[in-house]
């Protein structure tokens, strides 16, 4: 890892720690809302696809299961340029699975929620 890399993962890290609550919602094309700190992060990690990603699973047979109609938790885990995405009804309950070949997001690892359609980040919860 390069300093350049660190000092990134730093710096959206930094980021990411400023933000508790909302003062905007941002609706995406798909009709849902994500939070300044869900914007922060896709502007800083170049990462509006993990926006997509997510709320593309938000269908009537995803939602079919009706704890994920309320709140979900989305992890993002990345190793060697490849990541993981899984979503949780709750902590350690996971519902899906997606396997990401490559990935250039810069942080190890990321945790969002999805909380009557906004996604947002923990702190923000």
């Amino acid at each position: 890892m390069t300093n350049t890399s660190s000092d990134k993962q730093q710096r959206i890290q930094s980021g990411l720690a400023q933000f508790h609550g909302t003062e905007n919602w941002y609706k995406h094309w798909l009709g849902l809302l994500y939070t300044d700190g869900i914007k922060y992060l896709a502007e800083e990690a170049q990462c509006y696809w993990l926006i997509d990603d997510i709320f593309s699973y938000q269908t009537k047979d995803f939602l079919k299961d009706i704890y994920l109609q309320e709140f979900q938790v989305w992890h993002l885990e990345v190793k060697d340029n490849a990541g993981t995405l899984i979503c949780e009804r709750d902590t350690d309950n996971e519902v899906l699975t997606q396997k990401i070949p490559y990935t250039n997001f810069p942080l190890a690892e990321i945790k969002l929620y999805l909380s009557q359609k906004v996604l947002m980040l923990p702190s923000e919860y």
